[in-house]
């Protein structure tokens, strides 16, 4: 399976329907998910959610 990492966290990569998607991995109480049509707009989605928690 192919994972997303960024600062520590990481993150399925799944598709369906031609749409990527994935959720973060390891958090607790905590649900994040991501999609993209493309990689980059899937890179650019996980990390948005991740800076989110963060802060």
């Amino acid at each position: 399976m192919s994972l997303l990492e960024y600062k520590g966290y990481q993150g399925t990569i799944e598709i369906e329907d031609n749409i990527l998607f994935g959720h973060v991995l390891g958090l607790k109480n905590t649900i994040i998910s991501y999609e993209g049509n493309n990689i980059n707009e899937l890179k650019t989605d996980f990390q948005n959610g991740i800076e989110k928690i963060v802060k």
